[in-house]
């Protein structure tokens, strides 16, 4: 399924409706026009006292909320009556201050976010490494999400279905049909650090989306880019409330996790993993996903060059 952004939708229908009314020049002008509206990244932190609550929600999902209204709502990426796949980090049977899974108040105002924007329906689920009842239970998401209106979803095995991705090392894979069927799949990672690949982030998120994942432990930067690519990204969203800095993907000690109180929004998937990847203290160009993810042209490291918006919330 191919999946389109609001700036190319814009860009294409000022292009046909604009192209019998008005000349070249004037034309070229209203399509940069309806490009430069568009912002690829939000970065909200918190710069307020206490724990940020206000109007009945927490800071998490405040946070959350900012980033998504000034990437321009929910409405940008969820068309009406849409299938939409909210996808956070489940992997780890986990309390939500251990910081190894996404926050569950972040995926609750995501699912918020795509009902209210006309989502017909929003599903979450992952593939977890530890078992999957407690993982889902003990992180806190499914108690949240299906408060917000979504409906959890535990992965069936024996439902992924080989799929061709097409990749310089995955050819064939075995995905989650729905995951790949829906309308829109939001990445919603953690921010956090990783033994293998040193950071996880909105890319390697999608490894959830798999079965099989031994294949991709022999080359991860490659097999991470080629279902990367297969995916299509559109939109995700990167958890940093707080993030763990060491002994990951699971954590350890408390002393690993470490307060940030930002949620950051972005279209590129590969800025948003070079901005987490700065979080946890890398140079982008050090992280193999990352460069493999610009050399596939999936996005840019340099997420200051695109249309950025960074904002603080008191």
């Amino acid at each position: 399924m191919q999946r389109h952004t609001r700036r190319e939708f814009l860009a294409h229908s000022v292009a046909l409706g604009a192209s019998a009314l008005i000349g070249p020049q004037l034309l070229r002008a209203a399509m940069a026009d309806a490009r430069a509206s568009d912002v690829d990244m939000t970065i909200v932190r918190w710069a307020g006292e206490g724990n940020g609550a206000a109007g009945g929600k927490s800071l998490a999902a405040r946070l959350t909320e900012k980033a998504i209204a000034e990437i321009g709502g929910m409405k940008r990426f969820v068309k009406k009556g849409a299938n939409v796949w909210v996808k956070p980090n489940i992997g780890w049977n986990k309390k939500v201050e251990h910081a190894a899974d996404t926050h569950p108040d972040v995926v609750a105002e995501l699912i918020r976010l795509c009902l209210d924007a006309g989502a017909k329906k929003v599903k979450v689920g992952d593939y977890p490494c530890n078992d999957a009842k407690q993982s889902y239970e003990n992180s806190g998401i499914a108690p949240a999400a299906k408060e917000a209106g979504a409906e959890v979803v535990y992965l069936d095995r024996s439902r992924f279905r080989d799929m061709k991705i097409g990749g310089n090392r995955l050819k064939t894979h075995p995905v989650y049909p729905e995951m790949v069927e829906c309308d829109l799949l939001i990445s919603v990672p953690i921010c956090k650090h990783h033994g293998s690949t040193r950071v996880s982030l909105a890319m390697k998120n999608y490894m959830g989306c798999v079965e099989k994942r031994n294949v991709f432990h022999q080359d991860l930067p490659t097999t991470i880019a080629d279902v990367t690519q297969f995916m299509k990204p559109v939109i995700s969203v990167l958890d940093a409330t707080r993030m763990l800095t060491d002994h990951g993907p699971v954590g350890g000690d408390l002393a690993d996790v470490k307060t940030m109180n930002c949620v950051a929004a972005g279209t590129d998937i590969v800025a948003l993993d070079a901005f987490g990847a700065e979080l946890l203290g890398n140079e982008p160009r050090t992280i193999d996903t990352i460069t493999k993810g610009q050399e596939y042209k999936l996005g840019t490291m340099d997420y200051r060059s695109l249309r950025l918006k960074e904002l603080s919330l008191s």
